[in-house]
């Protein structure tokens, strides 16, 4: 029996590591069961058997020759299996903790009442040094070094609070994002006033993409340190996720004053200038942030999305694959590696391009939550059922009959920013961006699209609130636009809402518009766009749901205007654009390319430019690699 597990050893993988790291949890769920069973049977002390039965079950087991990773792994296992069943998050950690001592080597405490494993002054002195070769093996990009260094420190002090956080640093670099979590708000919860144990969790918050928990963490670190341009710089781009531009700037304005070559708060500042068209100097922030920071990722990115490349950019090129040489995290690399798709795709190397975004969308994958194709059909089928024709066409008490409101929906990356910069260069007209308050209802309010419509006294305060954000963002405009692209999902309910309101889509080729979205870095708002399967499927959901607000809606409030057929006659659409939102003609429209304002979404500087038809049949280019969008054709 021993040659054979010597043998299985010999080829033991992280899959196995996992599988063992269940079986030691269940063996440790198994003295749970009983007690839930009958409550007289429970021991005086749940935490001293639980011990005693993952000291047996190490004890039984045998020998494991385990390197880093794979303990890693095993101890993971362990702790997911214990969490999913429900056991106490400070008793799991106290367990992993326990099983990391029995791992190592060391000898497991007698169970006592769940006590953590005393460390005398000898150990303790040995905390420092170990934290110094963290901080080394961080400096040298040994991310799984650094880990096993800090379960050195953890077994001697579980309660270390820098440890703590330099391990979610850590486990972030490896793309272990929940345990990174984990490990931080730890951190923040044994030391509440580390503001680095802030910024680093607000910062793990934002590359997942919860802003506003991120917003709440960066606010304390600033708070706590008021004089961090690091934090402040953090909480700027944060700031400027959530559309709230003007704070945005204030945090990267005074992460400058406190230091002017702050890289971060230079490329806030930059991205900030490009959406108002002034990109000579956002430009010239970017130079600064380089030349402060040759590593900067954020200044690599950025100076990608504003300019059309070139082969003379070889430069940026070789700066970027260095950055690549390095070990990033996955959300690092998905951004660099987006940023070279776009370089080969403006050079015409499709091929090359093709790869960077695939690899760039497989890495954003790992992080975000997988998109559900029977969620989303269901989704689709009860707003159909519940805005039905009757319902649509019927009159609402409480409803608002402003006619303000434009909605500019469809696809994502259909010429909604387009549609948008033409009717804010008219006058009486204003640009608002993309506005999240529909979605938002909806997030809290899913009856209202999956049950039954909103009463009188609900839609009145909804209209009434709505107005007043398009009053800070349209000023007096007698027309201001909304241009979510996915208030297509929210027509009928905005529809009970404002009958008047007028809803413009945008239809362009769904190849190229889906290819387009496969290129775009929409972080994880949109899971489906990951994935060529999905975004065949996504569109096919939307396209039934436009059929279905095509069928519905009052012709008068409903215009679909065809992307190459805008850009083939920009006259013609841009007339009867403005005539359907009850405008009179002005001819500023035409020259919407120079009009002053700024534009928040990745269109930024697209719609600086005069009117141009090279998207249309882009995906031509790609056709060898994009199988399964290729099925959406019979949809154009």
């Amino acid at each position: 029996m021993d040659d054979t597990f010597a043998m299985m050893l010999d080829w033991f993988n992280a899959r196995e590591a996992v599988d063992v790291g269940a079986s030691f949890a269940d063996s440790v769920l198994r003295n749970v069961a009983p007690a839930r069973k009958n409550a007289r049977r429970a021991p005086a002390d749940p935490g001293a058997e639980m011990q005693q039965a993952l000291q047996r079950a190490v004890r039984d087991a045998p020998p494991l020759k385990l390197n880093l990773f794979k303990r890693a792994k095993l101890l993971e296992s362990f702790k997911s299996r214990l969490t999913d069943q429900g056991i106490d998050a400070q008793r799991v950690d106290e367990l992993t903790h326990l099983l990391l001592l029995q791992l190592g080597g060391a000898s497991l405490p007698q169970p006592t009442a769940v006590a953590r494993p005393a460390a005398g002054n000898r150990e303790r002195k040995r905390i420092e040094p170990l934290l110094g070769e963290v901080d080394r093996e961080l400096a040298a990009d040994r991310s799984a070094e650094a880990i096993a260094r800090l379960e050195e420190v953890l077994a001697i002090d579980p309660d270390h609070a820098l440890a703590h956080v330099r391990l979610g640093d850590a486990l972030s670099r490896l793309g272990r994002y929940r345990e990174a979590e984990q490990a931080l708000r730890r951190a923040v919860q044994l030391d509440p006033r580390r503001a680095d144990a802030h910024l680093t969790l607000g910062l793990l918050l934002q590359w997942r993409g919860d802003f506003l928990g991120s917003e709440t963490t960066l606010r304390r670190a600033v708070k706590l340190e008021p004089r961090s341009a690091n934090a402040l710089s953090a909480l700027g781009h944060t700031l400027n996720s959530l559309d709230r531009t003007p704070d945005a700037r204030e945090c990267f304005e005074k992460a400058l004053r406190l230091n002017p070559h702050a890289a971060s708060a230079l490329c806030g500042l930059g991205w900030l200038l490009s959406t108002e068209g002034r990109f000579a100097d956002a430009e010239t922030l970017l130079r600064r942030a380089l030349e402060a920071d040759p590593e900067c990722i954020e200044a690599q990115i950025l100076w990608v999305s504003q300019r059309k490349m070139t082969p003379d950019d070889g430069g940026w090129l070789q700066a970027t694959d260095r950055l690549l040489e390095r070990e990033r995290p996955p959300i690092e690399e998905a951004k660099l590696r987006f940023a070279l798709g776009k370089y080969y795709d403006d050079l015409g190397n499709h091929r090359q391009a093709f790869e960077q975004y695939r690899q760039a969308n497989n890495l954003r994958k790992q992080v975000a939550a997988p998109y559900d194709p029977a969620e989303r059909a269901a989704w689709i089928d009860d707003v159909i059922r519940v805005y039905s024709t009757d319902l649509v066409a019927g009159r609402v008490e409480g409803s608002n009959h402003s006619q303000e409101p434009v909605f500019v929906v469809g696809m994502m990356r259909s010429g909604t920013s387009l549609a948008e910069q033409i009717i804010a260069s008219h006058p009486q007209a204003a640009g608002a961006g993309e506005l999240q308050f529909w979605g938002m209802m909806a997030h809290k309010h899913p009856e209202l699209l999956r049950h039954h419509p909103p009463d009188a006294a609900f839609a009145g305060k909804q209209a009434e609130a709505y107005l007043k954000l398009l009053a800070r963002r349209g000023g007096d405009a007698a027309r201001v636009v909304d241009k979510t692209p996915a208030n297509v999902d929210y027509l009928g309910l905005i529809h009970r809402v404002f009958p008047r309101a007028r809803f413009i889509y945008m239809q362009r080729d769904p190849v190229d518009a889906c290819l387009s979205c496969y290129f775009q870095d929409f972080s994880n708002a949109a899971a489906f766009a990951m994935d060529l399967d999905d975004l065949a499927h996504y569109y096919r959901e939307h396209h039934r749901l436009l059929m279905h607000w095509r069928a519905v809606l009052p012709k008068d409030v409903f215009l679909e205007v065809p992307y190459e057929e805008l850009v083939a006659d920009q006259e013609k659409w841009s007339h009867r654009i403005i005539e359907f939102i009850g405008l009179p003609w002005d001819a500023r429209v035409l020259e919407f390319d120079k009009t002053e304002r700024a534009v928040l979404t990745a269109s930024n500087w697209q719609v600086r430019q005069k009117m141009y038809s090279s998207s249309v049949g882009r995906w031509k280019n790609y056709q060898k690699f994009i199988g399964p969008l290729l099925k959406l054709r019979d949809l154009a």
